[in-house]
């Protein structure tokens, strides 16, 4: 009796609409596939169509395209005696679903629609797909005559279902739906299902694969089973990087693991496994009679089997210790082979990086290193599709790359754009980085172009602007930095149009931005300047990961130069210099650190704090560096420099994504882009909890900035007194402008003390607070009497904590 089982998974590097291109690259893991002995074969999300057609799966043509790719793959002698599970769009009684088709020898065994949605973040599938909501429902799914034609069969099952051959189970989920805490494997498994199988479309974010790898462990090690994950890989059109990580696990341990960033379009792992593995652990681990489903999956049974009757002699695969990436190794590889991708289905002959000598155009450019390296060792290895990629793209049908830096120098052009304002060590550390990475390099000065366009405006208005140094306005100021600023894009337009041409070559090259996630995140860039560009390799990713990526960098690629790099001051240098000397620098501009900004991004995006939300936090995580003062100020500071500037974000540049609190409003962070810059509540939010945690650390007390201003400060030792509790007068901070906290506190109604009033208050109890309210409203008429009711009323809806 047979009981092991060989199983094979894949990454495919698909691209959105590329049906030819798709259609070959499955074809060719499935022959991989075969070779290896496997009865099955599991490949990405949507592998058919592409996972980022967006829209386009609006269009009828894409669901039509998708069906001739499946009839395709039926007819082909390639996918004869194993079962092919392809992802495709599929419509249902005129709705669409995300679905994974499953077939076998020319029949289709059945069609499993996702049943919950990715739609956060960069996901938007329910704009496109309806989830299937009939748990362990099944619907007869009537197929296209050109498929029918091909299969024989009129309908076939469509729905929540697993599939049941002589031998095993199989179970299918679909990327979302693993991360989800209603997981379909939980059920599936105590329904007796052996086999899970995941299809994903899951991109890159720095440190998120140990997350994945995680979950799949997980899904395992409590239920028994083996689990197949296959994703896609590389860019299909848009800003993301599918990162692969094929891999198979069974009961906890990973046994597979496939790369990560690869510039081979197909990957395929496989693994043997025995059954009975999984039915020892279950049986050891499980109480089936505590855990059976009581609503069974619907099976799908087919005459085939998964093992083979002889097969004592097969080895089976033993656990491996994940391999996982540092963020410095994600970052070299990740955005390296997004550009890739990008380059060869551009059509463009190379890139054009303005370098500017400082961290982030550095990092950029060793990004470009870091794929020529990754190229050179493909094509040493054999792989003839990146061989040709390479011949096309520099326009040598003959052409073998053997060296990094000589390849560089093929598809890399750099250009340094000094200005009066720069400094010779800029200049210098921009020529010696390219040396050493081979690119061809150019020195440009921008001066004449800057004169020649202020001399335009002189000349209309009679005035010449001036630098604040040399006594011109703030306006003055920042108009001459954003001349020059922009002037630097408009040239390295042209000389990526023309650079080739003025060497006899064909082709143009993709201008690359360097803008990093913080710079973004508080728009402290020039709109329409360097960071306009064609794509953007580092624009998701923080300023402190791209210098440990330069450290990185010098000791993983030699590079030296680098050292002068990451020990100079971030600066712009587009204002005048003193002495020779930058008197500007990046974090002085923004009054607060590169580091302070990281905090901030995720507490922005990641932890979704509005200003008060975000100041409430950082008074505990900043405690030890600065005062409640000095943190309102940050904050306050960070939203104003970020509403006046998120209209640059609509113009910003394509970048890639790999971190997780990025800007970007394309699709991952939408936000308004015209904000009043005031935030005149939130702002005067801070300014009441400063005073209470000024107040609370004056007295050696822990600052609660959660709690509402009576609540943290005020209880009264007696029916005449209001005091605090260390025992001072409460005509203190806290309250609200216009207001005394005394005369707010005047007039309780009878039988009730202001005592027993604010201590209930205190421990967050409300009744008491009624009653006076009550009895306010009825004494209005009386204030000389009874206080002032409307001030009271006004205090109690300022204390955030009792209006909630």
């Amino acid at each position: 009796m047979g009981r092991k089982v060989t199983v094979a998974t894949c990454s495919l590097n698909q691209w959105a609409l590329d049906f030819e291109g798709n259609l070959r690259r499955i074809l060719q893991s499935i022959e991989i596939a075969k070779s290896r002995g496997a009865k099955y074969r599991l490949g990405p999300e949507l592998e058919i169509s592409g996972y980022g057609c967006a829209d386009h799966f609006y269009e009828s043509d894409t669901l039509l395209h998708s069906f001739q790719v499946l009839k395709e793959l039926l007819e082909s002698p390639v996918t004869e005696d194993i079962i092919c599970d392809v992802g495709m769009p599929v419509m249902h009684h005129n709705v669409r679903y995300n679905c994974r088709v499953l077939f076998l020898n020319r029949k289709i065994l059945l069609i499993r629609p996702k049943m919950q949605m990715a739609n956060n973040g960069n996901y938007r599938e329910l704009r496109w797909f309806s989830p299937w909501n009939h748990l362990r429902k099944v619907e007869d799914y009537v197929l296209p005559r050109m498929i029918q034609e091909t299969t024989g069969q009129e309908t076939v099952p469509f729905g929540d279902c697993v599939l049941s051959t002589k031998d095993t189970c199989i179970g299918t989920e679909i990327c979302a739906e693993l991360w989800s805490p209603r997981s379909p494997h939980i059920q599936m498994s105590q329904d007796g299902v052996e086999i899970f199988t995941n299809s994903s479309a899951s991109h890159h974010e720095l440190r998120k694969a140990e997350s994945r790898v995680n979950l799949i462990r997980s899904a395992t090690s409590k239920g028994g089973g083996i689990y197949l994950y296959a994703n896609q890989k590389g860019c299909d059109g848009d800003r993301v990087y599918y990162d692969g990580c094929a891999m198979v696990a069974i009961n906890g341990d990973i046994v597979a693991q496939g790369v990560q960033f690869s510039v081979n379009d197909v990957e395929v792992i496989s693994a043997t496994l025995d059954l009975e593995d999984v039915r020892s652990y279950r049986g050891r681990e499980n109480h089936p009679h505590l855990e059976s489903e009581p609503k069974p999956c619907y099976r799908v049974r087919v005459n085939f089997s998964l093992s083979d009757v002889d097969d004592v002699h097969l080895p089976v695969h033993q656990p491996v210790e994940w391999c996982f990436h540092t963020p410095e190794e994600e970052i070299s590889l990740g955005p390296a082979c997004w550009l890739w991708d990008y380059l060869r289905r551009s059509g463009q002959a190379g890139f054009l990086l303005p370098l500017s000598g400082g961290v982030d155009s550095a990092s950029s450019a060793c990004i470009v290193h870091s794929l020529c390296v990754l190229l050179c060792r493909a094509v040493e290895d054999g792989n003839t599709q990146v061989l040709d990629d390479v011949r096309r793209v520099v326009g040598d049908s003959t052409y073998r790359p053997t060296q990094p830096r000589e390849l560089c120098s093929r598809i890399f052009t750099t250009c340094y754009m000094g200005s009066e304002n720069s400094t010779e060590d800029t200049r210098t550390r921009a020529k010696d980085l390219a040396r050493e990475i081979g690119s061809t390099h150019m020195t440009i000065n921008i001066d004449l172009a800057v004169r020649s366009i202020l001399g335009i405006f002189s000349a209309v208005t009679g005035k010449w602007p001036q630098f604040g140094v040399n006594g011109g306005s703030r306006r003055e100021n920042l108009a001459l930095q954003n001349v020059q600023a922009r002037v630097r894009m408009v040239l390295a337009y042209l000389f990526a149009q023309l650079s080739l041409w003025s060497r006899g070559r064909p082709g143009g090259l993709l201008v690359l931005g360097s803008a990093n996630v913080d710079e973004s995140l508080t728009g402290y860039f020039t709109k329409y300047d360097c960071s306009s560009a064609d794509i953007n390799p580092i624009g998701g990713i923080s300023k402190a990961d791209l210098k440990n990526f330069l450290f990185y960098c010098v000791e993983t690629f030699q590079l030296s130069s680098l050292r002068g790099i990451l020990t100079a001051p971030p600066t712009a240098e587009l204002e005048p210099l003193k002495d020779g000397q930058v008197s500007q620098t990046d974090e002085a501009d923004m009054k607060m650190t590169y580091s302070e900004l990281s905090v901030i991004g995720r507490l922005r995006k990641i932890s979704m704090c509005g200003p008060f939300s975000m100041f409430c936090k950082l008074i505990h995580l900043w405690k030890d560096l600065l005062s409640p003062v000095e943190v309102a100020q940050k904050v306050k500071h960070f939203f104003w420099m970020y509403s006046v500037n998120r209209h640059k974000m609509t113009t910003l540049t394509p970048a890639y994504h790999a971190e997780s609190y990025s800007p970007d409003d394309n699709r991952f962070d939408l936000r308004p882009f015209l904000y009043d810059t005031r935030w005149g509540w939130q702002f005067r939010c801070i300014d009441s909890q400063v005073g209470v945690a000024l107040r609370w650390r004056k007295k050696g007390l822990p600052a609660q900035p959660h709690l509402g201003p009576v609540k943290s400060l005020w209880c009264s030792s007696g029916p005449d007194e209001h005091t605090d509790p260390t025992g001072e007068d409460m005509n203190v901070q806290g309250c609200p402008p216009g207001l005394s906290s005394r005369t707010v506190l005047q007039g309780c109604p009878p039988g009730l003390s202001s005592r027993a009033v604010l201590q209930d208050w205190h421990r967050g109890h409300l009744s008491h607070l009624k009653v006076w309210l009550e009895y306010l409203d009825r004494a209005s008429g009386h204030h000389e009497d009874h206080g002032n009711p409307s001030q009271f009323r006004t205090f109690l809806l300022w204390d955030t904590s009792v209006a909630s």
